[in-house]
């Protein structure tokens, strides 16, 4: 029989918190069970490092893309830059893109322009778009609707820490819904009630490796690997196994980021 494994849908193994480490990274998260890990763009300046790190793992994938902080520094891109780039065989996800007015290290206009170009293409792609929303949600909700109007488009809100009027929104629009350490954090009991409510079939895991290491390595730099502690923990959250826990959450993967062939998924 085989055994469940883990995606790890969304970590960072170009930054230099992991630098010459990134083998060492990689073959721990494959040791503790995760069988895939997509390692996300914040700058498309920077592109080619992420594109990189992808190209050198059979088991890592990559997205191309703005992270909102950055939609005031970097270059202002356009769709079809993001398509252009997107054509290349390891890029499965467009993003990760959205709104974030907690720290606003860019204006939000500048943020919703950038949203909307990454919306354009993963429409025209096909590609699923990654979403980072931080204390944006009316914002965040109404542009998803919007663009919507214009023509569907795949995507999941990533490293949800929202309450569930957006996750329940997310769903309705056909998208899924990722969590990461942050559910398993003490004083996360309002997230893990929304984590209850997303249905098994709009589930995923995620680290945000290096950021937000879940219990028991809180306070550790994050890795692929310790995403195996987020998923037990919304397992016991769902009342599954953490066997089922896997199975849903790599099916689920593997059915939005439809670019990703599934035996590139390693397993045991």
């Amino acid at each position: 029989m085989t055994l469940p494994v883990l995606v790890d849908s969304h970590c960072h193994l170009d930054f230099p918190d992991f630098g010459p480490e990134v083998d060492e990274v990689v073959a721990r998260a494959h040791a503790a069970g995760v069988g895939l890990m997509v390692t996300i763009s914040t700058k498309v300046s920077e592109f080619d490092r992420v594109r990189a790190v992808a190209e050198r793992f059979p088991h890592v994938f990559c997205t191309v893309g703005i992270h909102p902080h950055e939609a005031a520094s970097e270059p202002e891109t356009d769709k079809a830059t993001l398509v252009e780039l997107a054509k290349h065989p390891k890029v499965v996800g467009i993003g990760e893109t959205g709104l974030d007015y907690f720290y606003e290290h860019s204006p939000r206009e500048a943020q919703q322009r950038n949203f909307r170009a990454h919306i354009a293409a993963a429409r025209e792609t096909g590609l699923p778009l990654i979403v980072h929303t931080r204390d944006a949600d009316a914002d965040t909700a109404r542009i998803l609707d919007e663009e919507m109007e214009e023509g569907a488009f795949p995507g999941l809100l990533h490293c949800f820490s929202s309450g569930p009027e957006l996750a329940e929104k997310a769903i309705k629009l056909g998208l899924y819904v990722s969590f990461s350490g942050i559910v398993t954090f003490k004083n996360a009991e309002s997230l893990r009630e929304t984590a209850a409510t997303v249905p098994m079939d709009r589930l995923l895991v995620e680290t945000d490796a290096p950021y937000l290491a879940p219990v028991p390595k809180r306070g550790k730099r994050n890795e692929p690997g310790f995403v195996v502690h987020t998923a037990a923990r919304l397992a016991e959250i769902k009342g599954v196994t953490a066997a089922e826990l896997a199975e849903a959450t790599t099916a689920n993967f593997l059915k939005l980021f439809a670019r990703v062939p599934p035996e590139a998924v390693l397993r045991p």
